[in-house]
């Protein structure tokens, strides 16, 4: 009994850095040079606490390839160093490799599927500690810590005709935080569109231009289960004065308090004393203020008082824009073709191109497959959401552009040459046949033509391969490279 308890205390007195570096000894002797290098290598330990070590993995992609292809390796390594009970929790945050030791943890605790109630406050002896909340009374050194995540920068966003207004927006409110019309700030837009980045990126730049502010991000589960806590210990009163004391709030995933009238009650006492003092409130939900269901009226209606304000579907450029950026933060070597079918073939979701790309590069470094528009479309699969999916307009007005040899400025020109015109007509009569997009899009799309105009171009086109056997060769050929997506 007693050698059990000093290899408890033995194994308390260990560092993050320390129980990793040993377990990547043994890690790399079993994986090879190249996989440990690009899979291992850039992984941070952060915090050892109660026999769990917590580790920093750049992407969510990086992640799930471990989890598939390593996770009895890693199960085995670390309850060699810490014991039966040992266990390996993931902080999942795509950033470059900062330098982090368990008594110096970055200034943010980043949500998780399981996030703690307790919220990070700082000592002031350099170690973080957790505390459940903050209250009148507190230590003046004991800090709150933002929980930002230091990569979700506006340096990091990519600007386009999709998030125009949320950053424009987003960039007021950080210059003068409480004092614009844009209080609260009401972000919303479905998932992996931006939200958690852009409210992030809010909460950085008002930190550095104005340091003395605090600043706090939460998820609406953490703030839920400090709720039940707070409850539990009849404590009720600090846990809202806690909030209370912040300069800003960004608030993310609010719909998840739909049907709660309790949470949503102190909620709205946290959200009108901030009103009151002129403290920011930033608020992202999945839906607008005006279809969000499951809300008290008084509640919603606060919810319209500033500025609502929505992310959209990335369009082309947008979506090439942000692989770009990506490709060059993270030192990629991606062929510009591959970055080109990825942005033409993935429409819906940021998040979906980021894994996207960093599941290919995995796939190409560890099994040490060249990167290419073949592998990319057999790797696509794992990381969109459905299988089947619909081809984009602007992949279709491609692959039409490139079977002529055409520039796809041209199809968008007003020209009425005649190679032209055809090449525009068949990208219609495809986006008409192989998409749900109502004419007046494709149109738009094609040209900014109107649904009249995209209705002949397929009459057209139906009549040539009826009557056109070079039309219909055509016309089979380029389905057949559309459908290879």
């Amino acid at each position: 009994m007693k050698d059990m308890v000093h290899n408890q205390n033995q194994v308390e007195k260990q560092t993050a850095a320390d129980v990793w570096s040993r377990c990547m000894q043994i890690v790399k002797e079993e994986v090879n040079n190249e996989t440990y290098a690009s899979l291992f290598e850039p992984i941070v330990p952060l915090v050892l606490r109660d026999n769990t070590l917590t580790i920093q993995v750049p992407s969510h992609g990086v992640y799930e390839y471990i989890e598939e292809n390593y996770v009895d390796l890693l199960r085995r390594v670390i309850r060699k160093e810490l014991g039966p009970s040992g266990k390996l929790t993931y902080s999942i945050i795509a950033v470059r490799k900062p330098e982090v030791t368990e008594t110096a943890m970055p200034g943010y605790r980043p949500y998780t599927k399981n996030p703690s109630s307790k919220m990070p406050v700082n000592n002031g002896g350099g170690a973080t500690v957790y505390s459940p909340y903050m209250y009148p009374g507190m230590p003046q050194q004991i800090n709150i810590q933002s929980q930002l995540q230091e990569n979700y920068s506006f340096e990091n966003f990519v600007e386009g005709e999709c998030n125009r207004l949320a950053r424009s927006a987003g960039f007021a409110v950080a210059e003068k935080p409480g004092l614009t019309a844009f209080n609260p700030l009401f972000i919303y837009s479905k998932s992996g569109l931006g939200k958690t980045h852009l409210a992030n990126a809010i909460g950085l730049e008002i930190k550095k231009l104005h340091p003395e502010k605090v600043v706090l991000y939460v998820h609406s589960e953490q703030f839920c289960q400090q709720f039940q806590d707070a409850c539990k210990n009849n404590d009720l009163n600090n846990f809202i004065h806690f909030y209370q004391m912040l300069d800003v709030l960004l608030f993310d995933d609010v719909q998840f308090l739909a049907k709660r009238e309790k949470m949503q009650d102190a909620f709205f006492h946290i959200f009108s004393h901030m009103q009151t003092q002129k403290k920011q409130l930033v608020i992202m939900s999945d839906c607008a203020p005006s279809e969000i269901k499951g809300f008290a009226d008084r509640l919603v209606n606060r919810f319209k008082w500033g500025l609502s304000a929505d992310l959209q579907m990335p369009d082309l450029p947008t979506r090439l824009a942000i692989l770009r950026k990506m490709v060059s933060y993270q030192g990629m070597k991606i062929p510009e073709d591959v970055i080109e079918y990825l942005a033409y073939t993935i429409t819906t979701s940021v998040r979906e191109l980021e894994g996207a790309l960093i599941t290919l590069h995995a796939q190409s470094t560890l099994n040490r497959k060249e990167i290419s528009v073949e592998l990319a479309r057999q790797q696509i699969d794992k990381y969109v959401k459905c299988n089947n999916r619909e081809v984009s307009i602007e992949y279709i007005i491609k692959k039409v552009c490139d079977y002529y040899g055409i520039l796809v400025s041209d199809v968008s020109s007003k020209t009425r040459k005649r190679e032209i015109v055809q090449a525009r007509q068949l990208a219609m009569f495809f986006a008409k046949k192989l998409t749900k997009h109502s004419l007046a899009t494709i149109g738009m799309m094609c040209g900014k033509k109107d649904h009249a105009t995209v209705l002949h171009a397929c009459k057209t086109i139906e009549n040539l391969l009826a009557t056109n056997r070079d039309i219909k060769r055509e016309y089979e050929e380029i389905e057949k490279i559309i459908k290879e997506q």
